[in-house]
């Protein structure tokens, strides 16, 4: 109860303000805001299991103080910065339009921002399977990963060189391969939004790799690590938002198919966020990870399906529904396995 009371709060605060919006955009219209907002809220959940895994993943590494900021800083930046402020600035960019502008259209002509959006489509999801794409690999094809779970797949992918060289070149040409599929006058912009994906992975993982391999150097020498945990957990941090826009790209473009009201859409999808971040901590505060092994590989894969689906949406419409579906069946499936595992381990 304690991990979720701070999700029952905003959820409270975010259907009343949901009611309030409706009401005064159109008179007798509050109660339908409040369930699409409630809607959008449990899509938001249902897509994010595997993301609350993998944030798990990091979070388990930081300090108390850091995880207090990822429930903090880290849902203002993820509904204001991800959920409304970057869909504007995706639209200003690729639309040629002055973000002020960009909000007054959102604000005042909701079904033609939709169509703006709509537009940007396809360069908003090759970000954000691109840098998806990196980090499933990054998991799989790595030498030094113990435990494997689809072990003839998992074992033949860790023996690839570790150093991010193939990965880069894979994910480079699945990012050729999807611009292919493009009308001519956007694929450029695709190009270099799958490009922009992979840059920004590299970037964050490395500057996370070199600080954790420091503050280890500093715990062993029994030094004061104090500046390098706290820069390890920003990095981290940043991380987690990173990993977090890129889960939520889909979301906030699949919510425009329920509504096209920019803050009934915020709203809802900021319930569903901090219901995940809450979810989050329950994982890490509750050791989770370590009693179902293997949940953490279920979450890379559902993240591989995941980037697949972002990729193959930017020419042919993919259901919500399978979005939602294919990552809780890997889910689901390592957290039988793990309990399968748990048994044979007792007996």
């Amino acid at each position: 109860m304690k991990h979720f009371m701070g999700s029952y709060i905003v959820t409270a605060l975010g259907l009343l303000c949901a009611f309030l919006w409706g009401e005064h955009v159109k008179p007798g219209s509050g109660l339908i805001c409040v369930f699409i907002a409630f809607v959008l809220s449990v899509l938001e959940v249902s897509l994010s299991f595997d993301n609350a895994v993998v944030n798990a993943m990091k979070l388990e590494k930081m300090s108390e103080k850091w995880r207090h900021r990822f429930i903090t800083w880290g849902i203002a930046i993820a509904v204001f910065g991800m959920r409304f402020l970057f869909p504007l600035l995706v639209v200003s960019i690729f639309a040629k339009l002055n973000i002020l502008k960009v909000l007054h259209i959102a604000l005042t002509n909701s079904k033609m921002y939709a169509y703006y959006l709509h537009q940007t489509h396809a360069p908003i999801v090759t970000f954000g399977g691109a840098f998806l794409i990196m980090l499933f690999m990054g998991y799989f094809m790595n030498p030094k990963k113990e435990l494997d779970w689809i072990k003839p797949i998992e074992k033949i992918m860790k023996r690839v060189p570790g150093n991010k060289v193939l990965d880069t070149l894979i994910a480079l040409a699945v990012v050729d391969l999807v611009q292919m599929f493009q009308p001519a006058p956007i694929r450029l912009n695709v190009l270099i939004s799958g490009v922009s994906g992979i840059l920004t992975y590299l970037i964050i993982d490395t500057i996370a790799e070199t600080l954790e391999g420091a503050q280890q150097k500093q715990e062993r020498e029994c030094c004061n690590s104090k500046n390098w945990l706290n820069c390890s957990c920003f990095v981290s941090f940043m991380y987690l938002e990173l990993i977090d826009a890129s889960f939520s790209l889909d979301g906030v473009l699949g919510a425009f198919a329920l509504s096209s009201d920019i803050i009934i859409i915020t709203i809802g999808l900021a319930i569903g966020a901090m219901f995940v971040r809450s979810l989050t901590l329950l994982l890490v505060e509750e050791k989770t990870l370590k009693s179902y092994i293997y949940l953490e590989h279920g979450a890379h894969w559902a993240i591989g399906v995941l980037a697949v689906i972002m990729f193959v949406s930017t020419f042919h419409e993919v259901p919500e529904v399978v979005t939602g579906l294919s990552g809780l069946a890997f889910i689901v499936a390592a957290l039988i396995s793990s309990v399968k595992a748990q048994k044979e381990n007792v007996e």
